[in-house]
């Protein structure tokens, strides 16, 4: 993390919590928050679909920002079952995750489907947090890099910004296991990511453009992790569903 970027610490809570628990977690959270009053990192909860509502009346006016997990790449039409860009935003959403490796394995979600989601969030006003990473048996044949090239290139919309677009950069065997790469390993991904993002938007954009870490963060190990030069924060799944680790991971950054 350098200066010149602010840290971002997301939570994906996934699918978890009913309305009591959603409502109480998100509270929580925004009391921790308004509480430290001035902070130097930005705090995002991306709750189901279910509780977007709920839980952005939970935290309004706490400075802790609403999110979308998923969104369909149309603003509106025959999809059963999917929620838009455009409807997200209605609901007071600021971010959207996109391309997450659950999505990408679990919906066979290829990188042309992703740069149409991130695409779909920017038409509608929202900050596309772009998953990539590789799997267990990619990482061993050798094909980190490669892999990460080739979705950077072909997930991360031409023209996109720093402001409207964050990398969450997910080695997908470190994802829920306790599992983490070396801290060199983290750094040396996260390098490579902003070389490719050079490529793709420019320098300047490249070198604004925050990279956050989102395999198994947690508040033992988010320190180091986020002290990293190329880390800017994390993607977090299931420490962000304990308020006191959530935000032990957002004071870590500090």
């Amino acid at each position: 993390m350098t200066a010149s970027r602010r840290p971002l610490i997301a939570g994906n809570w996934k699918m978890n919590g009913k309305t009591a628990d959603g409502v109480a977690l998100a509270s929580g959270v925004a009391e921790k928050m308004k509480a430290a009053g001035d902070v130097s990192f930005d705090l995002l909860v991306c709750p189901p679909f279910t509780l977007v509502s709920r839980v952005g009346d939970a935290i309004k006016g706490s400075g802790v920002m609403l999110g979308g997990q998923d969104c369909h790449t149309a603003p509106s039409g025959a999809h059963t079952g999917d929620t838009s860009a455009e409807m997200l935003a209605d609901l007071g959403c600021g971010c959207e995750i996109v391309g997450h490796s659950e999505r990408r394995t679990n919906h066979k979600e290829s990188d042309e489907l992703v740069l149409a989601k991130a695409e779909a969030a920017h038409a509608n006003g929202l900050v596309a947090i772009i998953c990539i990473g590789e799997t267990e048996s990619q990482r061993d044949a050798g094909k980190t890099l490669d892999v990460n090239g080739s979705q950077v290139a072909g997930s991360v919309p031409a023209g996109s910004t720093a402001k409207n677009t964050v990398v969450a950069y997910e080695p997908v065997w470190a994802i829920g296991t306790g599992r983490t790469p070396t801290n060199d390993e983290v750094q040396e991904v996260h390098a490579f990511i902003r070389a490719e993002l050079v490529k793709k938007v420019g320098a300047d954009e490249a070198g604004a453009m925050r990279i956050l870490y989102g395999g198994s963060m947690k508040p033992g190990n988010a320190k180091e992790l986020i002290a990293l030069e190329d880390v800017d924060g994390g993607l977090i799944g299931g420490a962000s569903l304990k308020a006191d680790d959530f935000w032990a991971i957002a004071q870590a950054s500090v």
